[in-house]
């Protein structure tokens, strides 16, 4: 867990980006924050790994004050992917990727076994693209290998500064994809900057939305949909966003099969039928004794959804909808 506690961060010109923020970002989850341009939104971000340090106040990782722990050691464990990707032009995929298990000491053969296994995950041939140089490869192939460069030493957690927001449309939307399949295999926490609201409804398990530097909401996509906590939320959503809920309410669940979810994140599960309509599915989770739906087709299991999963699929399948249009 990373907790924020009364963080206030001024700079040199006077300027406060950051007011008594005081917040929680879960463990296991991909956390969005979301704002206007100039909300603070990076300073937040980059404040975790002491990038930039608060004027006052302090956080805590796992109850521990990053304060007392080495900043160079600080940020060997936690996993940086930026918009530029910063990838070493003179250096191989391979050396790029290497880099923090080497500067950890690791073997060579335990930091070549794990490059090349998160080279798969991304969906990069180990064999193919180890031995090449950045320019060689695409923007969203870059991009791909800032990921595993930011994995590769196994941290607990990611910082992710608008990673996709320089890429077109097709491979933005492939990484989205690839990075919400990832989470739910590696189950790390990611904190991830975005201005597009689209992005981080798409990707969030947990959002948080600031505004001049102060937080407005945070919680789940589903939640801020259902529960704008004030205008400015409401707005910045978008009402045509939040109507989208009233509109997909009458689907059967059976219409987002392909968004099912294979393995089941939380405890409280409860069943239901693939027959039965999405709003019964809004319904059931927003109980409290409800954390994830086990959907079947009659007597056979399909798959799991929770809240996130459940807004991910409807998001999508509109998004679908529309362009068939």
């Amino acid at each position: 867990m990373i907790r924020f506690d009364k963080v206030t961060k001024r700079f040199a010109d006077g300027t406060e980006a950051l007011k008594e923020i005081s917040l929680i970002i879960p463990t296991g989850m991909l956390t969005v924050i979301i704002g206007p341009s100039g909300c603070g939104k990076t300073t937040l971000m980059k404040m975790i790994n002491r990038l930039e340090t608060p004027t006052s106040g302090d956080i805590l990782i796992d109850e521990k004050s990053i304060k007392e722990r080495d900043e160079v050691e600080l940020r060997r464990s936690i996993g940086y992917v930026i918009q530029r990707i910063g990838l070493f032009p003179h250096m191989t995929i391979a050396k790029n990727a290497a880099l923090v298990p080497t500067l950890k000491g690791w073997t060579a053969e335990k930091t070549q076994t794990r490059v090349s296994e998160l080279m798969d995950i991304v969906g990069l041939d180990p064999d193919t693209y180890l031995n090449r140089f950045p320019l060689e490869l695409s923007g969203g192939q870059q991009q791909r290998v800032g990921v595993v460069r930011a994995l590769a030493g196994d941290p607990n957690i990611i910082l992710m500064d608008e990673p996709f927001s320089a890429l077109d449309p097709i491979s933005r939307e492939q990484l989205q994809d690839e990075l919400r399949n990832l989470q739910e295999n590696i189950q790390k926490t990611i904190v991830f900057v975005t201005h597009d609201m689209d992005e981080a409804l798409k990707i969030a398990d947990h959002m948080i939305v600031l505004r001049a530097g102060k937080v407005e909401q945070t919680g789940s996509p589903q939640e801020l949909i259902n529960e704008p906590a004030n205008e400015f939320v409401r707005n910045f959503i978008g009402e045509e966003r939040i109507n989208r809920k009233r509109s997909f309410g009458k689907w059967k669940m059976s219409e987002l099969s392909p968004y099912y979810m294979q393995s089941k994140i939380g405890e409280q599960i409860v069943s239901i039928n693939s027959s039965e309509e999405v709003e019964q599915a809004i319904a059931l989770l927003e109980q409290p004794h409800t954390d994830v739906l086990a959907v079947y087709k009659d007597e056979e299991f399909v798959g799991y959804m929770d809240q996130s999963a459940l807004l991910k699929a409807v998001l999508a399948k509109e998004v679908g909808a529309s362009s068939n249009e």
